[in-house]
């Protein structure tokens, strides 16, 4: 995922979340906005209660690698931010990849 395409600003984050829809599962909650952007911008959030900062780091690289695999699933107009929950702490790759693949395709049908 390009950095360009990455929510980075703290206001940006408590706009999303205070304004746009949430859907959410047992291991993740995902919030979205419109945006007047010809992409879509993803920001990815990992709590401190989850683990030091490398697992932290390890998990959101891999939630970034799950999201350039499933991008076609996303509106191309919006932001979305996406917390991982504690739940989701100790699953592997693949149990993630489902997840989320799951949430993002409810998602979409509901449109």
């Amino acid at each position: 995922m390009k950095k360009l395409y990455r929510v980075k600003h703290q206001q940006d984050f408590d706009r999303i979340i205070k304004k746009g829809n949430r859907k959410k599962n047992d291991i993740f909650i995902i919030y979205s906005e419109k945006n007047n952007l010809p992409y879509s911008r993803y920001g990815i959030s990992v709590g401190k209660k989850l683990g030091n900062a490398v697992y932290r780091n390890k998990k959101k690289r891999q939630i970034r690698s799950i999201i350039d695999n499933l991008e076609k699933d996303y509106v191309k107009t919006k932001d979305y931010i996406i917390i991982l929950r504690e739940k989701g702490k100790n699953l592997e790759y693949q149990s993630l990849n489902q997840k989320l693949k799951s949430l993002i395709i409810e998602r979409k049908d509901k449109k």
